[in-house]
């Protein structure tokens, strides 16, 4: 469910703005002023909705549009290009993704969700309120970006543009600009279409941009910031697994966990998975440890079949499971409830008992903590620190912190910084590639609509020569997309809210 507490907030700030807004309208001495103050600023208000518009910006769309005339030509051509191809693959993507949801509302497997290339995005569900504002900066940069893309076209084909504008519908911020209709109309098909695909092209480039400054970004960064020395922790969830004393701090690098090495992020993901997919690693401890001396508890079966033997619970005693010295051959097993820090400190991970046989020279013995089916033991390499001991759900752990791939060399520098500038680059590559698929959707009241009409008066004359059948046929395409989109929008929005 959407949180209340957000909703109050956005439901109680536009109640205030239109009740505001209302009653300046009816008051005899305040309206002509209001409307007059509104009318002067490019402002206009209705329910959940504010846009503003301007014309301070016509005299730069101008001078781009006038940049190299010969390179915008084929820009722009090749934008015509890319929006032809992007009509038809948007529309293979959202198929896809409705055969995708689909399967997911028929299946118990929550990865499945995962999955799924275009997804509904709903604020304080499946988008962290701590991100609100990268989500908003980056789809206003990419509303903005689209828009001026149909500026500079309108502008090189001689259609005026009356003004540029930025809107707020609910939550969501949003740009737009005002073309001159009636030159829009007269010109050519091929000209229109330009102007109409120039939008999600440049939404397109945008996301290419952003994918290589974010790929670059270890470089551009490399003389204050360095990489590949592990995973710096840049926040600790309060409360979580890795909060405590003995736990992660802002500032601790990882560089392993158990026997995985840890460069960076990526590394840390793919470590918790493995762990989590493979069986749990054994210690090297000495046969001279397993003495009646540390207390042999007796085993009894868990729910899940497994075995424990701290019946007393105790936070520093951990279940131990090793085969028999006298009888290597057999499968029984032992169990000896042990000091888990002093046991596996400095130790040597195993995975057979030959492991421990092969590397060292005093008795030791393979011992793996018994533990649940889903449960792990992990240690987690944070130096000069001691390790740190895990013992939970692996997937626990992995939203317990946040890491960062960039170290800085200084002292006095932020450890925020690469962490804005990645996630501002991730939003911008997901909302800008998902604005230049939605608007290339064959569907009512988006660019897919007026690019679909375009394409069809460009190559269908010839074919179809009465035009109220070449409307028809695109009436039942943009029909079609719309039913396309708004089955993909609501299936989506329902498996979000509402499982």
């Amino acid at each position: 469910m959407i949180p209340v507490p957000l909703l109050v907030c956005v439901m109680g700030g536009w109640c205030v703005v239109y009740l505001t807004d209302t009653l300046l309208k009816s008051s005899v001495k305040h309206r002509i002023r209001y409307e007059s103050w509104l009318a002067g600023r490019g402002l206009m208000l209705s329910p959940f909705h504010v846009r503003w518009q301007t014309t301070m910006f016509n005299r730069l769309f101008a001078y781009c549009a006038r940049i190299n005339p010969r390179a915008q030509y084929l820009w722009f051509n090749s934008g015509l290009v890319f929006g032809v191809v992007s009509m038809v693959g948007s529309v293979v993507l959202l198929i896809r993704t409705l055969q995708q949801t689909l399967a997911q509302m028929t299946s118990d497997n929550p990865r499945m969700g995962n999955q799924q290339t275009l997804q509904v995005v709903v604020p304080g569900i499946n988008l962290p309120t701590s991100q609100l504002a990268y989500f908003f900066m980056a789809l206003l940069l990419s509303g903005v970006i689209h828009e001026l893309g149909h500026a500079v076209a309108a502008l090189r084909e001689q259609v005026r543009v009356n003004g540029f504008g930025i809107f707020v519908f609910v939550v969501y911020p949003g740009a737009f600009v005002d073309l001159f209709t009636t030159h829009l109309n007269i010109i050519s098909p091929v000209q229109q279409l330009r102007i109409f695909c120039a939008g999600v092209w440049h939404n397109f480039v945008l996301c290419l941009a952003a994918l290589a400054f974010l790929f670059l970004l270890p470089i551009f960064l490399f003389p204050v910031y360095s990489t590949g020395g592990g995973a710096l922790v840049s926040e600790v969830v309060q409360g979580a697994a890795a909060d405590g004393p003995r736990g992660l701090s802002v500032g601790d690098i990882v560089v392993g966990l158990e026997d995985c090495p840890v460069k960076g992020v990526e590394d840390w993901s793919s470590c918790l998975s493995h762990l989590s997919h493979s069986q749990q690693t054994g210690y090297c401890v000495p046969s001279s440890s397993l003495q009646p001396s540390w207390a042999h508890g007796r085993a009894f079966k868990r729910l899940d079949g497994t075995f424990d033997c701290c019946s007393n619970n105790s936070l520093t005693d951990l279940c131990f499971s090793y085969m028999k010295p006298q009888s290597k051959n057999s499968k029984e097993r032992e169990y000896a409830c042990m000091p888990v820090r002093k046991m596996v400190t400095g130790t040597q991970v195993c995975r057979t008992a030959e492991d421990c046989t092969a590397h060292t020279e005093v008795a030791s013995i393979c011992v793996t903590p018994s533990l649940e089916n889903q449960t792990r033991f992990i240690r987690v390499t944070h130096p000069p620190n001691t390790h740190m001991l895990f013992v939970g759900y692996p997937p626990h752990l992995q939203y317990a912190v946040s890491l960062t791939n960039f170290v800085p060399r200084f002292g006095f520098l932020h450890l925020d910084l690469p962490v804005f500038l990645e996630t501002f680059c991730k939003y911008v590559v997901s909302l800008s590639g998902a604005l230049a698929v939605v608007n290339s959707v064959p569907c009512f009241a988006l660019d897919g609509q007026w690019m679909l009409n375009a394409l069809l008066e460009a190559t269908l004359v010839t074919v179809v020569t009465d035009r109220q059948r070449r409307e028809l046929i695109g009436f039942f395409l943009l029909l079609a997309g719309s039913a396309l989109l708004a089955a993909n929008v609501a299936l989506g929005l329902w498996m979000v809210t509402a499982r």
